[in-house]
């Protein structure tokens, strides 16, 4: 042995600043926490403030986890494991023990230390916001006629919602602030800009909708910058998939609407032609699909049909596609006092 310890005389091959390990560890505290540790819940989401943010967790291991942050051993040594157990007081005390195997050297011993966490009810910022009707955004969805139908109105809504449901999945800071039927349409106020610009797209494409945007200053923040509201309009046409429209003195069904255009099917002779979105505010509503008659099938030929006309119950001759499959009864649509079979 090349060595021994200043503190008892051993001679030792291991020491720590001097002394043998026994000696070192003799009255020396390993480990140290302090007296309380304070851990804060938004008492609206449940959610505790650690490390800077929000975040969701279990109640016990938020307070373990807490209470780990604050502990602190001696320099000469490493933890390698920790064991903990919690302790209610009451509602909002909590004894933590944690208790640690320590490195020092080749030599592992074990060591504990204790703390209060006391758990701080507060408000996250995002449910402040959600709380305090914040937002940065107004959605206004309006058609081309004077009043929103309902129909057309859960539509929109319900895509506005599964919009900021899957944006929320992402982002906690995404909601719907509230939703307000006003004349000749809805609007919707949204937590962020960014959920206005993209829904407006989605809608605008989804519709072939008109769509328009302005921001209005309301502040700075405290950093200086200005803080804009933005209004984000989307003018739903009147015309609608399954419609019968008219387009260049002909008429038509419309089959579908992209963020390109549409697809008209010709009542004449059952082809689709492309329409580019620019045209796409040449159409004019002929007939609601909601609004379309029912005529009964007499007999069919070929491409040829028989029906009853449901007006004056006289028999009428219309063609229909040669794939067509028809039932007891089809769909029509009259003009200029003639039947044409609607797909």
């Amino acid at each position: 042995m090349n060595g021994f310890c200043v503190e008892c005389g051993k001679e030792t091959d291991q020491t720590v600043r001097g002394m043998c390990m026994e000696c070192f560890l003799k009255d020396r505290l390993l480990l140290s926490l302090p007296d309380h540790v304070d851990l804060f819940t938004c008492t609206a989401c449940g959610q505790f403030f650690r490390h800077g943010e929000w975040a969701s967790s279990e109640t016990e291991k938020a307070i373990i986890a807490v209470a780990k942050e604050q502990l602190s051993c001696v320099k000469e040594g490493r933890i390698v494991s920790t064991d903990s157990s919690v302790e209610s007081l009451d509602d909002y005390n909590y004894m933590v023990t944690l208790t640690c195997n320590i490195e020092i050297e080749d030599f592992t011993t074990r060591a504990m230390a204790s703390t209060i966490v006391r758990i701080k009810n507060t408000v996250c910022k995002i449910c402040s916001r959600r709380t305090g009707n914040y937002y940065e955004a107004i959605l206004q969805v309006r058609t081309m006629d004077k009043d929103l139908p309902s129909d057309l109105q859960d539509e929109v809504l319900a895509k506005v919602e599964k919009f900021v449901d899957e944006a929320a999945s992402t982002d906690a800071n995404a909601f719907i602030t509230k939703m307000e039927i006003v004349q000749g349409g809805v609007d919707v106020y949204l937590s962020l800009i960014a959920l206005g610009r993209g829904l407006v797209k989605v809608l605008g494409d989804d519709y072939c909708a008109e769509t328009n945007e302005s921001a209005k200053l309301v502040g700075q923040t405290r950093d200086g910058l200005d803080m804009y509201r933005v209004s984000y309009l989307v003018r739903i046409p009147e015309f609608h998939v399954g419609d019968i429209v008219r387009y260049q003195k002909h008429y038509y069904v419309l089959k579908r609407v992209s963020s390109t255009g549409g697809r008209l099917l010709s009542l004449r002779n059952f082809t689709e032609m492309p329409l580019r979105r620019k045209n796409m505010p040449e159409l004019k509503v002929f007939a609601k699909s909601e609004d379309l008659e029912k005529a009964d099938i007499i007999s069919r030929s070929g491409r040829e049909i028989q029906v009853m006309d449901p007006a004056d119950y006289s028999t009428k001759d219309i063609l229909v596609p040669e794939d067509a499959e028809i039932g007891d009864s089809v769909r029509v649509v009259r003009i200029d006092r003639a039947l044409y079979y609607v797909p």
